[in-house]
């Protein structure tokens, strides 16, 4: 499938990992390919994309993916940042390593998924150093039509912009129950627009990702600094200015934090300027590779989850 340049595309972009991660928690592990090794996550998410596209009718869609689920770059800055949620591993005879503690069922099923959507021809992109959020920021500003972001991560709320046309389609259950977020939504719930929900959740904080915040600094006092100064510089400016107005607890919080105000922001803000390599994220009509993705099908038990996507996609 070629792109037509001369009309406007939807792109979707999948937080992948996310995906799946709610896949292997909503499709019981008694779902198993032949051999008896679980496949829920695999099975799973190739329902949600086919859902996905047959709701959305999606032109382009890429599977954005963790080249780098916890960058040191964003380590350097806040070395709190996703520290919970290491685990610590001693194999003999090896040096420790530090990776994701990823339920032990679920990690011999990323390979799969991610030899599925090759063979399938869904493009799937990373990037080294970059975790997917940065990719899917990198798309998105890149993109000439309208973007669906599809994540249960909040941090993505960011990057919606009505002018764009960028929104998240945020699953409540399954994928079949997608609340759509746009800037109305985000100024009801969290009193700002996209722009400024970066800068809410870097002073409010966010324990799972471990970031600290500002103590003191809920969600509601933050929306509300924010509609009086402005932005995150806005605020940092008035807290050092005695002739603006502000609490003393609070000019005296926001001094006191001003080292993790100063490196925050790029630790909370996705990148949009990732290095990517080339690729077609047209949506195909056909797999790619026909052979080798009947080969998975039956080594990994399929079946139905991805004759239904097929379907969709010739559709």
């Amino acid at each position: 499938m070629r792109h037509d340049r001369s009309v406007t595309r939807r792109l979707m972009l999948l937080d992948t990992a996310s995906l799946y991660f709610r896949a292997y928690f909503g499709v019981p592990d008694t779902v198993r390919a032949p051999d008896g090794t679980p496949v829920n996550a695999v099975r799973g998410l190739l329902d949600f994309i086919a859902r996905l596209v047959q709701d959305h009718h999606p032109d382009d869609l890429v599977a954005c993916m963790d080249f780098d689920w916890r960058p040191q770059w964003r380590v350097d800055l806040i070395p709190t940042y996703k520290a919970h949620r290491v685990a610590e591993e001693e194999p003999p005879g090896e040096a420790t390593g530090f990776v994701e503690e990823v339920p032990d069922t679920l990690s011999p099923q990323v390979p799969v998924i991610e030899d599925v959507l090759d063979a399938l021809g869904i493009a799937r992109v990373g990037a080294v150093g970059y975790e997917a959020d940065d990719v899917i920021g990198t798309l998105a500003g890149r993109a000439a039509g309208p973007v669906d972001i599809v994540t249960g991560d909040r941090d993505l709320y960011q990057l919606v912009d009505d002018a764009r046309g960028v929104r998240v389609l945020y699953p409540l259950k399954g994928v079949g129950t997608l609340q759509v977020v746009d800037e109305a939504l985000l100024r009801e719930k969290y009193g700002v627009d996209g722009a400024g929900y970066a800068d809410l959740a870097l002073l409010r904080g966010d324990p799972s990702d471990g970031l600290p915040g500002v103590p003191g600094i809920g969600e509601k006092t933050a929306a509300k600094l924010l509609a009086a100064h402005g932005d995150l510089a806005g605020i940092v400016a008035a807290a050092a200015d005695p002739a603006v107005r502000m609490t003393p607890a609070q000019r005296k919080r926001l001094v006191e934090a001003g080292p993790y105000l100063a490196v925050a922001p790029k630790v909370v803000r996705v990148a949009s300027d990732v290095p990517l390599a080339p690729f077609d994220a047209a949506l195909p009509a056909e797999p790619r590779d026909p052979m080798t993705l009947e080969e998975l099908a039956e080594r990994w038990g399929l079946g139905g989850s991805l004759q239904r996507l097929l379907t969709v996609l010739a559709d």
